[in-house]
């Protein structure tokens, strides 16, 4: 898939990067909650970063490359997180994604990872959709709980952020157990 496709819901839009995303990402990543939170995100969070990382999934064209989305407010465009889908085999992938701090609180991890959810499922005929999260953040499993997702299971030091192991908790959903839902 080279390009994603835009996908909308009660409240947000999510679309396909834009390099004008790239200071409204900047600002709302560079908040050490959200690296907190993440693996892959530093604190600090270095300029320039973030149009690199936009560049990087504007250029992929392997339909195997992660699909990638700018979350942002249907009604006023503005930026409020990310979101991608990371093909693996076995027709399954994995979901990740983060919130800006101020937008937190209100819903828009549950509303968006529900569309990825579905565009796995309907567009891209995956069979098992998964994800995690460091046991730190729950809130971040009520999200993947909202969307239908089960805990499958909890890696006690399984990955390193910074000088810290960390615990993680797992969570999937199968196409069946998605199509029972709806």
């Amino acid at each position: 898939m080279s390009r994603p496709p835009v996908l909308t819901t009660e409240r947000l839009t999510l679309r396909p990067f834009e390099m004008s995303d790239a200071p409204a990402m900047q600002r709302l990543v560079s908040a050490p909650e959200v690296a907190y939170n993440t693996l892959r995100i530093p604190h600090p969070y270095p300029d320039g970063a973030a149009e690199e990382w936009i560049s990087s999934h504007q250029q992929s064209s392997d339909d195997d490359a992660e699909v990638v989305f700018a979350i942002t407010l249907r009604e006023s465009g503005e930026f409020v997180g990310v979101i991608g889908l990371r093909p693996a085999p076995h027709d399954k992938a994995e979901i990740g994604y983060w919130i800006g701090v101020p937008y937190w609180g209100r819903g828009y991890a549950t509303e968006a990872v529900g569309a990825v959810i579905r565009f796995g499922f309907e567009s891209l005929s995956l069979h098992r959709i998964e994800s995690n999260h460091f046991t730190r953040n729950p809130a971040s499993g009520r999200v993947m709980e909202k969307n239908g997702m089960r805990y499958e299971g909890l890696l006690r030091g399984a990955v390193k952020k910074g000088d810290e192991y960390l615990d993680i908790r797992f969570y999937g959903i199968l196409r069946g157990d998605w199509e029972n839902t709806r």
